[in-house]
């Protein structure tokens, strides 16, 4: 078979994807990615086809994380990213899908990619990485953890999906008829399978889903042998194990207050500092943060005592398999059900505020990641999802799909 890919996210959006690809190609399929050109990398080492989307998720992400985590911000965010970017997607992605059998669309780009499948004739599975089926079992990711009542949870996953789907609708309808020469929708589409990259470890799967909505583990690059630069590896083995301090793709933040604030709260400890998009502050750093540029997390994770990081689907999973405690400083979007997840499952206090980073605050924190409890706890999660293999599980899955289609 040949498959085409499309999402549009940061980091923790086209990674996943890329290992889907990699495992559909080592199981004899064809399979092209297409995602935000600042995120490829992943694919590019994995030797997965792909190409760059039009636009730069680097800038999207940090308008919308200085726009407040409000559900209006939000919105206007979401709005404007439509109008800049669905037409150059559409046209991209209809012409990748020229000979493909099937379509996998996730993340921003979603609605793109079922217009094209919708065009072409083709069967569509949606990908994900955060939960968006509707359930009892809990209400929307994109909603505050602990506001929704919980015989409102399944209601409240039509109030989210429409809300997004109202701030595309128009971008989405132009490019359909000028591109595709399509009719314009309505209404969402439904009815469609959809896989998660998700452990059924950190989130089993509901029991009022529909049987092709699968949750598969964790879809993870594969393990290869990763040697830290010789000044990361005198720093590793020169005292106990670090913690780690990185919030990746988070950008638009006040990295001036919270990473000093953290950082005079960790002391005397050992941190491996990841600045990410955010930048370093410019204050002089303490002689016991070492400075570290883009390292794998599985093979980073395991040699840390403690994860301090933004709630991202994929970094929460990371330090999760990896058995290590985390803290969570979650920003926007889905990483508050994500720290709230982790509170959940022990292995995490609640979650940080960038507002409140007072001493007490902190350290309160610090010291129930530190608890014997939390390592317990996380040791435990970790050995679980040590034997799940997410990308095994979706081509399997994926192979099924299409074989009845």
């Amino acid at each position: 078979m040949r498959l085409l890919a499309l999402t549009y996210g940061t980091e923790g959006d086209t990674r996943p994807l890329a290992a889907l690809c990699h495992g559909l190609i080592a199981a004899g399929h064809a399979a092209t990615l297409l995602a935000d050109g600042g995120t490829l990398d992943s694919a590019r080492a994995l030797g997965v086809p792909h190409a760059a989307l039009e636009g730069d998720i680097r800038q999207d992400i940090g308008a919308l994380v200085a726009g407040g985590n409000g559900a209006g911000a939000a919105a206007r965010g979401l709005a404007g990213l439509a109008r800049r970017h669905i037409t150059p997607w559409m046209r991209q992605a209809d012409a990748a899908a020229q000979g493909c059998d099937a379509i996998l669309a996730g993340g921003l780009a979603a609605f793109v990619g079922m217009s094209v499948a919708e065009r072409h004739g083709l069967p569509l599975i949606g990908t994900g990485m955060i939960p968006l089926t509707p359930t009892r079992a809990f209400p929307s990711p994109f909603l505050p953890p602990g506001r929704i009542a919980g015989w409102l949870g399944r209601a409240s996953y039509g109030l989210v999906n429409g809300l997004i789907w109202r701030q595309f609708r128009g971008p989405i309808n132009r490019a359909r008829q000028q591109v595709l020469g399509l009719p314009p929708r309505r209404s969402l589409w439904t009815g469609l399978p959809m896989l998660y990259g998700i452990s059924p470890s950190l989130l089993p799967r509901p029991d009022d889903w529909p049987a092709d909505h699968r949750v598969c583990g964790q879809w993870r690059v594969p393990e290869a042998d990763w040697a830290p630069p010789a000044d990361l590896r005198a720093f590793l083995d020169a005292g106990p194990p670090p913690v780690y301090l990185g919030f990746g793709s988070m950008a638009g933040f006040d990295r001036e207050t919270v990473l000093p604030a953290l950082l005079a709260a960790l002391a005397p400890r050992r941190v491996l500092l990841f600045p990410g998009w955010a930048g370093l502050p410019d204050a002089p750093l303490p002689d016991n943060v070492f400075v570290i540029g883009p390292a794998p997390h599985e093979a980073l994770f395991p040699r840390c005592a403690l994860a301090i990081h933004h709630g991202g689907s994929g970094t929460s999973h990371s330090a999760c398999r990896a058995g290590v405690p985390s803290l969570v400083m979650p920003f926007a979007g889905d990483q508050f059900f994500w720290a709230d997840r982790l509170r959940r499952l022990g292995v995490a206090p609640p979650a940080l505020s960038p507002n409140r980073l007072d001493r007490p605050t902190l350290a309160q924190a610090i010291a129930f990641a530190e608890s014997a409890q939390a390592r317990a706890s996380a040791a435990a999660l970790g050995r679980s999802m040590a034997a799940e293999d997410g990308v095994a599980t979706a081509v399997t899955a994926i192979e099924a799909l299409l074989a009845r289609r």
